[in-house]
């Protein structure tokens, strides 16, 4: 496999960046946490140009054809600087489920939008209860009349507050299967909150929800496959946006220890100190290999059960990664690396909820077992 990135995609990681760095800074991301929507509509407008929403759809539908390698600077790109617009829930769930299973009808009708930045997505899968299980139970849809009926909920659906539509799984006769859902459909009830780091989510409830025949997104009862590939595909994309996080807090934390003093001295020269930076500098190398892993696994046509078991062994490296790298960057900056006005205690939660997020380092050491 060649991990070298093409110049194509060295220059998309630049300008990327560069965007962040001169029009996303950590008081300017502060504000858009803080917003009523949590959501920047120039923000998502200058990503939807640049071509960020369209680079993993087929070119047959508006986009690139790209593919996690494509998208994995970006996404690291986005964790240094702990974007809180919902790109890779729009992407490389929502948007590749459509996209994957969508008739062409379907797909004309949603994946322009999301091209353009004008319709954004949210893939909504959570139950209570349930942790990490794909098959969806507590949320159900019968057949009533030519339409379906859907009743149950869901819970902490990124971006779900800011979607116009919801890509739901619900449980048939025939078994997983999953329903396009517009976000203002009436007996669709969103209870919006915010993550721990500073994303938006909503509960959802969904009580006697009619929808149309033409709801369901592809085969009845077929869908579990086509949910795993594409949790499997965000997944890979995480562990990116955990690494670009890690990366800020690395840099962040040796250039502190080179500038805060004591007895006399940058902290910098204590060995002990040098040893906790040498061993975080190789946790994230090797954390950043295997998120290239990952990504060229499920880039690469892999059999499930193969792309699968690198996507479980990349999250579990990355989970352990981001909780030694955020603890130590923590511990070396003192008390205020825990205060609200310094980026590096919001990159703590951004990895924390990373670690969290598709499955913890327990429940990908079950699957990696499981397949082996």
């Amino acid at each position: 496999m060649n991990f070298e990135l093409t110049d194509e995609q060295q220059q998309l990681a630049d300008s990327v960046r560069k965007l962040l760095n001169s029009d996303y800074g950590f008081e300017q991301r502060q504000a858009i946490v803080r917003s009523d929507s949590g959501f920047n509509d120039r923000t998502w407008a200058t990503f939807a140009d640049m071509g960020l929403t369209a680079l993993a759809l087929p070119e047959a539908d508006g986009g690139f054809g790209g593919g996690a390698m494509d998208l994995m600077t970006i996404m690291e790109a986005c964790g240094e600087a702990l974007v809180v617009e919902p790109l890779l829930d729009n992407v490389a769930l929502a948007g590749r489920l459509v996209a994957r299973c969508g008739s062409a009808a379907q797909r004309a009708a949603l994946l322009p939008g999301l091209v353009d930045g004008t319709r954004r997505l949210a893939f909504a899968s959570l139950e209570a209860g349930r942790r990490y299980e794909l098959q969806p139970q507590a949320t159900s849809a019968r057949r009533e009349g030519e339409g379906w009926l859907l009743e149950g909920s869901k819970c902490v659906v990124i971006g779900a507050s800011q979607a116009h539509t919801l890509v739901v799984t619900a449980r048939t006769p025939a078994g997983a299967s999953l329903f396009v859902v517009d976000t203002a459909a009436p007996g669709v009830a969103l209870n919006p909150s915010r993550t721990v780091d500073g994303q938006r989510c909503a509960d959802i409830q969904f009580q006697a929800v009619r929808v149309a025949a033409d709801a369901l997104l592809g085969s009845d009862g077929g869908a579990l496959p086509h949910i795993e590939e594409a949790v499997d595909f965000a997944t890979a994309l995480l562990c990116a946006d955990a690494v670009g996080a890690m990366h800020y807090a690395m840099d962040a934390t040796l250039e502190y220890t080179k500038t805060r003093r004591q007895f006399g001295t940058a902290i910098a020269s204590f060995q002990v100190l040098q040893h906790r930076m040498v061993e975080m500098l190789i946790t994230l190398e090797q954390a950043r290999s295997m998120a290239i892993l990952a990504a060229a696994k499920v880039d690469a046509g892999a059999s499930a059960p193969q792309r699968s078991r690198a996507v479980s062994a990349a999250k579990v490296k990355i989970a352990d990664a981001a909780r030694l790298i955020s603890q130590e960057s923590v511990q070396l900056h003192g008390g205020m690396g825990m205060s609200e006005e310094l980026k590096i205690s919001h990159t703590f939660r951004r990895l924390t909820m990373a670690a969290q997020r598709f499955g913890d380092a327990d429940h990908h050491l079950e699957r990696y077992a499981a397949l082996a």
